[in-house]
């Protein structure tokens, strides 16, 4: 499985967690709310809800079937509805063991975690997500990007002589983007650390557990989604 289908795998979960959706709707999430999969297609998406429902961890129903309504052992949504003679809408719905999984990937804060697009993506489910996690995934990522710094200002450092005005420009542009986003984690990462000191601190707070869900403050005036890893300049 390529780290891509595994980002779009993590994301389809966790939009299902949320609610059932039919393909149409977990399409529009997916631009929508994760702008890393604008440029995806229904072909890429299929063969995904495809081998989730393989895998036991999605189940397909038609639409209008009862909330609890499970499909036929041994036929899809899809073959049954055909049995009426008009196509319904597949709606998609997570199992207890598609819940399980994710929660499972939701722990893992592994070097994948802090890359570009698999970053964006534990970032958008981070309401879902243990503080702790949180905090490791955040770490991890502004060390990735403060390598990712230190190698391009030695890059830079041996070769501005070499380079016209234009293309020197566009390294520095590079770099702004990358310290940029180095100062958006440092404020993240103060935040989760300050909303843990003030429960540590709280007269219950030996009593209380950390809970996904729990932001920590963000801070309000600036816009907390991550950069777009798309941006070649910033990598």
């Amino acid at each position: 499985m390529s780290r891509r289908s595994g980002i779009l795998e993590f994301a389809v979960l966790g939009l299902l967690r949320e609610s059932p959706m039919h393909g149409y709707e977990l399409r529009k999430r997916l631009n929508t709310s994760l702008g890393i999969f604008r440029a995806f297609s229904y072909g890429t998406l299929y063969p995904c809800l495809k081998t989730l429902v393989a895998s036991g961890w999605l189940i397909e129903e038609s639409a209008g079937d009862p909330a609890d309504a499970a499909p036929v052992a041994g036929r899809s949504a899809a073959s049954s509805s055909s049995l009426t003679g008009r196509r319904a809408k597949i709606v998609y719905r997570l199992t207890a063991e598609g819940k399980e999984h994710f929660e499972e990937l939701l722990s893992h804060t592994g070097p994948d975690a802090w890359e570009d697009e698999h970053f964006a993506a534990r970032f958008a489910f981070f309401g879902q997500t243990e503080r702790d996690v949180r905090m490791r995934v955040l770490e991890g990522r502004r060390s990735r990007l403060e390598e990712r710094l230190e190698k391009m200002r030695a890059s830079l450092a041996r070769t501005r002589e070499r380079l016209d005005d234009y293309t020197l420009e566009l390294q520095r542009h590079g770099m702004e983007s990358v310290e940029r986003e180095v100062r958006w984690l440092n404020e993240l990462i103060e935040s989760e650390r300050s909303g843990r000191d003030r429960r540590r601190s709280s007269p219950e707070g030996s009593a209380q557990q950390d809970t996904p869900g729990e932001t920590g403050g963000l801070p309000r005036h600036r816009d907390n989604t991550p950069p777009d890893p798309s941006d070649d300049t910033a990598k």
